[in-house]
């Protein structure tokens, strides 16, 4: 009689050899793949939360801190390759040389396509960055080089001339339409506050184009922070086995950074 040999070690790639097959049979419907499915996003969830990671990717480089990589998980959804909604959230990010507060992205319908390579799809994609206040003042070195721009303890955003800052200051509102960031004076200050009317003509400032056809939708500012809100109408990457098994292997070696070009559509 046989002994048995000793018992296999738990694997966090295994998943993707199941994965594979339900890939290769995608009319297959089971319970195989949902539980595949879920313990690789919960794997990917354990190695990335609390990670100051180094990305690679196809148009700059990314570095940040992911603090939060979550979704409501549905075992019927999984077995079909539907992950519904994911919501990712980093803090201290910097971006081919630009800095970031926090940042959070809701994917919404979140899923697997069966194509070849199979590719994760989401739409839309909704997401927010937080900015320190002073880039407000680079925005307006870089629209209206004569002004100056800042944002007080009140979360009141204030504009005056560079040469002329303790002279007096007008408070403006800014507000997103399309392509153009709108800024409404408000009141004029020079020893005492005089409010303006409703209807006073905002100074539109074309905004730059943005990657991969991100809209902005709003923007809000508040004490030491400018807050953007931008869509994605889609979002999709590419996720051959093989290359999903490699960035999970990076991400096991604690201590080096993940180095990732992986092209995407959309």
């Amino acid at each position: 009689m046989t002994r048995p040999g000793p018992p296999r070690r738990w694997d966090p790639l295994r998943p993707l050899d199941v994965l594979a097959a339900f890939w290769s049979t995608a009319a297959v419907v089971n319970s195989g793949a949902a539980a595949a499915y879920r313990t690789l996003f919960l794997t990917l969830r354990r190695l990335v939360v609390g990670r100051r990671l180094a990305v690679r990717l196809a148009d700059g480089d990314l570095v940040l801190t992911i603090t939060e990589f979550d979704s409501r998980l549905d075992l019927r959804g999984l077995a079909v390759g539907q992950l519904n909604d994911v919501r990712l959230e980093a803090t201290d990010l910097t971006w081919n040389g630009l800095r970031f507060d926090t940042a959070t992205a809701v994917l919404h319908n979140v899923h697997v396509r069966a194509s070849v390579p199979p590719a994760l799809v989401a739409a839309p994609v909704e997401v927010t960055l937080e900015l320190p206040a002073p880039v407000l003042d680079e925005l307006f070195r870089w629209a209206a080089p004569r002004l100056s721009g800042e944002i007080g303890p009140d979360g009141i955003a204030r504009i005056s001339l560079v040469r002329r800052k303790g002279s007096g200051h007008v408070e403006v509102e800014t507000h997103i339409d399309g392509s153009t960031l709108w800024i409404t004076p408000r009141a004029i200050v020079r020893r005492r506050r005089w409010a303006l009317p409703e209807n006073t003509p905002g100074y539109g400032v074309r905004l730059p184009e943005l990657p991969r056809g991100l809209q902005l939708t709003d923007v809000d500012l508040g004490p030491g922070v400018v807050k953007l809100t931008g869509t994605l109408p889609q979002w999709r990457m590419d996720v051959p086995s093989a290359r999903l098994e490699d960035v999970i292997g990076q991400l096991s070696a604690v201590g080096r950074p993940l180095s990732l070009i992986w092209p995407t559509r959309g």
